[in-house]
């Protein structure tokens, strides 16, 4: 029956945490662990929905059969839906057209039961070592971004490196989703954020010496913006290298019985070893997305840009002495605000970018 399912609706014990976003979304992640609500779930489903006797309230997927976007249509047309229904009157026989709840019964093994014990610890320790933040950026959101003549998402992308580049002095591989939904069973491909005009962008801001004036900030800044929108274009339109740097990679696995070196080659490994995993998931409702890092010293950086704030979920992993949830959020704060400082004290600057659009 759980092979056949759609869905699994996952009904949690109250969670004993205060109710706000941070906790919440970590209760939807991984449900505080094996001995709170983290075994009432079936991770490998597509899609779960999670309804806690406390008022938490979400849906955890499974990426392999679509992405966010996908998850946020179906979760925003289930909220209208409700919201329209709650008008209404329901009729008091509509539970009664539902089959009846049977439970199931399992059988399981030793060997099945040392499985689920060691799973249980292997779950503990991941919930332990997991660092989590949603944090509301209150200043300003997309409107005031729009009215810079900018695409919200690649101001957005060139801030979370100015950040990245705050803490740790370099930038690294940096992954962002681009939807191909346009093509045939298109899914996703990789915008590049970390570019060059990007890095010297964060150099001026950071570590120029002699600091450069604002004018000269400022074409650095529309230098980057212009790469990150180009780049988002391509990846949108199927030009980008990722995808076809893959199928070439399978193709070869298939007929070769060693791989060319171009996919054994350091450069190649390490180009694929995304340390800032980011992603935008916009919504029209009161929601938002979040997920973990892909690398055991990265960071996970989805947000949700609204029109007057912007909501970031940005996860680590407490073992890695270099990162810190806490600390990549406090300096992508501190970005944003020099970015609109920077905006502001060269009104004219910022509006030649005038064909980009939201990716």
């Amino acid at each position: 029956m759980i092979e056949r399912c759609i869905c699994l609706v996952c009904l949690d014990s109250p969670s004993g945490v205060e109710l706000n976003d941070t906790n919440m979304a970590l209760q939807l992640l991984h449900g505080g662990g094996y001995h709170k609500n983290g075994a009432n779930r079936w991770y490998d489903k597509p899609m779960q929905f999670v309804v806690g006797r406390d008022g938490v309230c979400g849906t955890v997927c499974e990426h392999s059969p679509f992405d966010g976007i996908v998850l946020v249509q179906c979760t925003e047309h289930l909220l209208k839906h409700m919201k329209e229904s709650s008008k209404k009157l329901l009729r008091a026989d509509s539970v009664s057209e539902l089959p009846a709840p049977r439970r199931l019964r399992w059988k399981c093994s030793p060997e099945i039961q040392a499985h689920l014990a060691s799973s249980a610890e292997k779950l503990q320790r991941i919930v332990k070592n997991l660092d989590f933040i949603a944090y509301k950026f209150v200043n300003y959101g997309k409107e005031f971004i729009k009215k810079q003549k900018t695409s919200p998402d690649a101001y957005i992308q060139v801030a979370l490196q100015l950040a990245f580049y705050r803490c740790h002095r370099r930038l690294v591989p940096t992954y962002e989703s681009a939807s191909i939904r346009r093509f045939d069973e298109g899914r996703v491909d990789n915008i590049r954020s970390a570019t060059s005009e990007a890095f010297a962008f964060v150099k001026a801001m950071v570590d120029d010496k002699p600091a450069l004036s604002d004018s000269e900030k400022m074409q650095r800044f529309k230098d980057a913006i212009a790469a990150q929108t180009n780049y988002t274009i391509l990846a949108i339109t199927g030009m980008a290298i990722d995808n076809h740097l893959l199928g070439l990679r399978e193709v070869a696995r298939e007929h070769f019985k060693e791989l060319p070196e171009i996919f054994t080659d350091e450069t190649y490994l390490a180009s694929n070893r995304f340390i800032l995993s980011t992603s935008q998931v916009p919504t029209t409702m009161e929601m938002f997305c979040c997920y973990g890092p892909v690398v055991p010293d990265g960071y996970g950086a989805c947000y949700n840009p609204q029109p007057e704030h912007i909501l970031f979920c940005i996860s680590s992993f407490k073992d890695c002495k270099e990162t810190s949830s806490d600390m990549l959020a406090k300096a992508v704060e501190e970005s944003l605000l020099e970015i609109r400082d920077l905006c502001q004290m060269q009104p004219t600057a910022a509006k030649s970018l005038a064909k980009q659009e939201e990716a």
